[in-house]
């Protein structure tokens, strides 16, 4: 006898179910009967909330580090694009310096 299938959740749908939860709005058990879910479930999902709520706070800092590596990123690649033209020119007008000496 097989299983039903394993049920996907959204993150929206995860949100809804905790904010429900942390709000007082439903209780775990409610929540569980009314979507068949297992308590234990909907409370992993709210562990995991909230574990991972001082994230949303640190995202302005993530935000602006990203940003920075970013900006010295295109220096990089600005610089780095000077340098390969100009490594190209060394090389053109090395090549025809030596032909003209393998003329002579």
């Amino acid at each position: 006898m097989q299983g039903q299938p394993k049920r996907k959740f959204s993150a929206e749908f995860k949100s809804r179910i905790v904010l429900d939860v942390l709000s007082g709005r439903s209780s775990v058990a409610a929540l569980a009967r009314r979507h068949r879910l297992k308590d234990k479930l909907i409370s992993e999902w709210r562990d995991q909330a909230l574990a991972r709520l001082p994230q949303v706070f640190n995202a302005k800092a993530d935000s602006a580090a990203h940003e920075q590596r970013i900006a010295d990123l295109e220096q990089l690649i600005g610089q780095l694009t000077i340098e390969k033209e100009a490594l190209k020119k060394a090389s053109l007008w090395l090549s025809r310096l030596s032909r003209s000496n393998d003329n002579s």
